[in-house]
């Protein structure tokens, strides 16, 4: 569970490399495009411009690069050549990508040309409340402190949380201990150490926070057929606060560094 410095400088390594696969995702024009094209150029950038692996590829028989997940799909949704983005559609890309033996892990929610008030304002949403849960990240902090600053701030602006999915320790296994819930209750759960590595990857919904998966089994969607967003990046705990290891140009990372 607790990382050296050397293995969490790996780590941070492949954090940089998968936001360098970000930025080429911002330079696209997504309208138009199929999900499934949009994972071809992440698998081929990944490869043969990284010279790195896309992690999610061969995990539990998964065999893309990236998870799609577009307006109603909460996670976990599967490319496809024939869902073609729209303006006025959200889509998370959620990506892994390992290097040197270490997996970074990532998401992001884009706006696809215009889109309306109330999808920019999830979105926004969603994006502030992984932060909110970021910053509360220390040595001596509580997971549920985590959780609960996430929640909080969601609920604060009408949303709800999914609680069958969570966040998760990361290294060499994509998933590993412990399990990051985006809901609790403060100075509950597992208290935080420097050194650990998890992710924080909050999935909000527009209405209720009920959730099925579809008969592919791999796509969730929200039960009330409205939006849902994600963001998510892989955290260190440091001595003194949080290290953002997947952070990408432009972002501001919270003030205890």
């Amino acid at each position: 569970m607790i990382k050296r410095p050397e293995e969490i400088a790996l780590m941070a390594k492949s954090g940089e490399l998968l936001a360098q696969v970000f930025s080429q995702l911002d330079s696209l024009d997504l309208i138009g495009m199929s999900t499934m094209q949009v994972n071809d150029l992440v698998d081929s950038f990944i490869v043969n411009q990284l010279n790195a692996r896309p992690a999610s590829k061969g995990q539990y028989g998964y065999a893309y690069a990236l998870n799609s997940s577009r307006n109603n799909v909460v996670c976990h949704g599967v490319p496809s050549p024939t869902e073609i983005l729209q303006s006025g559609d959200i889509v998370n890309f959620d990506i892994t990508l390992e290097a040197n033996g270490y997996i970074a892990d990532s998401s992001k929610t884009y706006l696809v040309g215009t889109v309306s008030a109330p999808a920019k304002r999830l979105v926004e949403g969603t994006y502030d409340a992984m932060w909110k849960g970021i910053k509360a990240v220390r040595p001596g902090a509580r997971l549920g402190d985590v959780g609960y600053a996430i929640e909080r701030h969601a609920r604060k602006n009408g949303y709800t949380v999914v609680r069958e999915y969570c966040g998760h320790g990361i290294g060499r296994e994509m998933h590993e201990s412990p399990e990051v819930l985006h809901w609790g209750k403060p100075k509950t759960g597992l208290m935080l150490r420097e050194g650990m590595v998890f992710t924080i990857e909050p999935m909000i919904n527009q209405g209720q926070h009920a959730v099925h998966t579809e008969e592919d089994g791999w796509t969730v969607v929200t039960s009330d057929g409205k939006l849902s967003a994600q963001f998510e990046h892989t955290v260190a705990v440091t001595r003194n606060g949080v290290r953002v290891l997947t952070l990408r140009p432009g972002e501001k990372a919270p003030g205890h560094q």
